[in-house]
């Protein structure tokens, strides 16, 4: 792994585990929202097209006829509600196939560049693809050429459509046919690809500035053509309504499909599978969150009681110094002069033992030295290592 790279993964993982997991835990939090928030919407989604039935043309017209001479019944009015996503099955043909238009010869239709295949949609995309060198001083794209690569934009698509219908295969002329309304649709197309080629780009001095200095420079360029033919078996699911009298489906925002080559059964599968991953992710993501920040929380509560409590025990600690300073309360006779080796303190080895620590309770060290250790850190006995709360003077009678 390159150095610069060391160096971001390094960055991420101390911000990811800093205060103890708690941004880590954060993140995790996020990401279970949204996977559940995903997958109620996925489930509702699910429940729509499972509902929805699948028609042929001709039949789309008789169930849309038939909910028209029920809209003024009040009693039926949330069934035809709920009546309105039906799944269609057709054939792609351009509108003006149908419009009755004799004096045009050739059909509204688009002609894809390269390849010369009609459709009703032609999306081309142009990307820009770039290499990257350390260069001749040895500079790293790090952080900044990140960035960069994300604000520059790299991919150009251009997308043109016609209006076009679903027609019954096999029938002309065509009489029965549903206008397929593309206005406000985001959903994905089943286009297929007619073209593709990556053409090379020629290097210029100002190319090998950019190597040299460590920059981007573009390498080759992607050009991509993807069509919907005319002749192609698709299915739409959406809303269908009558207008003056042709039949019209139009996408909805609350399905992630709109115009799809595979079959409802396979539909269904695979937006059950998505479901399930999305339900798993959010209850894993969401684990792990609760047990990390569960962690971080008692982590940091435990180090602010530890740290409050040094600041209670430093205080009178230092009233105490006080009071040894002035000297008052210790008489010179026991602090100093003729005393037995095994009376010694333990730290200066000059005075007397005078003060227990609490709550080892270990006499083994002069007043001062004892308020000396109090004042520590982390205060330990220096006999049994045990942390110091406080200490007391012992008096002999």
């Amino acid at each position: 792994m390159p150095t610069h790279e060391q160096a971001l993964a390094s960055l991420v993982s101390q911000l990811a585990l800093s205060f103890d997991g708690a941004v880590l835990g954060v993140a995790l939090a996020y990401a279970a929202v949204r996977s559940l928030l995903k997958f109620r919407a996925s489930s509702s989604a699910l429940r729509k097209i499972r509902r929805a039935p699948q028609l042929s043309v001709p039949d789309l017209r008789a169930l849309l006829n038939y909910n028209q001479s029920q809209t003024s019944h009040p009693n039926h009015h949330e069934q035809q509600q709920q009546e309105e996503i039906v799944i269609v099955h057709g054939i792609v043909d351009a509108k003006s196939a149908v419009d009755s238009n004799w004096k045009s010869f050739r059909p509204h239709v688009l002609v894809a560049q390269e390849s010369g295949d009609k459709a009703v949609i032609l999306q081309r995309t142009q990307t820009c693809i770039y290499n990257e060198w350390k260069g001749f001083f040895g500079w790293s794209s790090d952080l900044r050429a990140i960035f960069g690569r994300s604000l520059r934009e790299q991919e150009s698509t251009s997308l043109r459509t016609v209006p076009f219908i679903l027609v019954e295969g096999g029938q002309w002329p065509q009489s029965d046919y549903v206008v397929v309304n593309m206005d406000g649709s985001r959903h994905p197309l089943p286009l297929t690809t007619v073209y593709h080629q990556l053409q090379p780009i020629d290097a210029s001095p100002y190319t090998f500035l950019q190597a040299l200095f460590g920059h981007e420079y573009p390498v080759g360029l992607l050009d991509e053509e993807k069509i919907l033919p005319l002749g192609k078996e698709i299915n739409a699911v959406g809303f269908c309504s009558i207008r003056n009298g042709i039949p019209e489906i139009k996408s909805c925002k609350d399905l992630p499909y709109f115009l799809f080559d595979v079959t409802k059964d396979q539909l269904v599968v695979d937006l059950a599978f998505k479901t399930k991953i999305l339900l798993w992710g959010g209850i894993v993501f969401g684990s792990l969150s609760i047990g990390i920040l569960g962690y971080a929380v008692v982590r940091n509560w435990n180090r602010w009681k530890d740290w409050r409590q040094r600041r209670q025990l430093q205080q009178p600690s230092h009233s105490t110094n006080d009071e040894v300073n002035s000297q008052s309360q210790i008489p010179a006779d026991e602090e100093a002069g003729d005393v037995a080796d095994g009376e010694l303190c333990v730290i200066c080895l000059m005075r007397r033992r005078l003060s227990a620590f609490i709550p080892c309770g270990h006499l083994v060290c002069c007043q001062r030295c004892a308020l000396s250790i109090e004042r520590e850190g982390s205060p330990k006995c220096p006999v049994c290592r045990q942390t110091v709360r406080s200490s007391i003077r012992i008096y002999d009678c």
